[in-house]
């Protein structure tokens, strides 16, 4: 299973660095996402600042469905669907290397934007373990329900606006749970991020356990 988990993994990875999509429209797209909130609130300095963790989090919310589209779009060019279910490779590997490259991408833009949020917002990072906790639970549920309702709509022409239909609605516990996590960190207050930081290692805990034993049958039946 680990071991076909770094090969989807990786495999995904060397396309996305060969094609630049994440560099060159989805990173792109998260900042002007901050930008625009940033126009939007930028009268109200106070408000601009007390928003931030919320912004933050909707910025990577948005950015997390791009990645998964972009994960199964690969996957649907050229009937590499058929060839994925006769690779042989391990359904609970192949949930495994897709979320974990979809993880990978989202943190690394999640650094990326928590230094755009200093810069445009003016907000003072601190607690740099917590958010990063924070960054790495969170990440890990969006990139495990991600894909488990990626796999959902695959085989589905409508799938890229099918998608966000099923996957935000369940999301909306991260991004209340990292919202709060944020803030509560970032005001120095770290014991108020005990309960949600365990909401969202439950959340994350729940999707990758329905994710190595469902991504087969849901990938049968795409």
């Amino acid at each position: 299973m680990w071991s076909d988990a770094g090969l989807v993994a990786g495999k995904d990875l060397r396309i996305e660095l060969r094609s630049r999509v994440a560099l060159n429209q989805v990173l792109p797209f998260s900042f002007v996402v901050l930008v625009l909130f940033a126009f939007a609130l930028d009268p109200d300095r106070g408000v601009l600042e007390r928003a931030a963790p919320g912004l933050f989090w909707v910025a990577v919310l948005l950015t997390s469905l791009l990645a998964t589209q972009r994960s199964f779009a690969v996957e649907a060019a050229d009937a590499n669907r058929d060839r994925l279910r006769m690779s042989g490779l391990d359904p609970a590997g192949l949930f495994l290397g897709k979320a974990g490259a979809v993880a990978v991408q989202l943190l690394l833009l999640e650094v990326l934007l928590l230094v755009g949020i200093s810069f445009l917002y003016g907000i003072a990072l601190r607690s740099f373990g917590l958010l990063a906790l924070t960054c790495v639970l969170a990440t890990l549920g969006l990139a495990a329900a991600g894909t488990v309702y990626g796999v959902m709509a695959f085989g589905l022409r409508v799938r890229e606006t099918l998608l966000p239909l099923l996957v935000l609605p369940v999301l909306a516990p991260v991004l209340l749970a990292a919202t709060r996590s944020f803030e509560a960190a970032l005001a120095g207050a770290p014991r108020e991020t005990v309960g949600w930081l365990g909401l969202l290692a439950a959340f994350a805990a729940l999707y990758t356990v329905v994710g190595l034993f469902g991504f087969g049958p849901l990938l049968e039946e795409s």
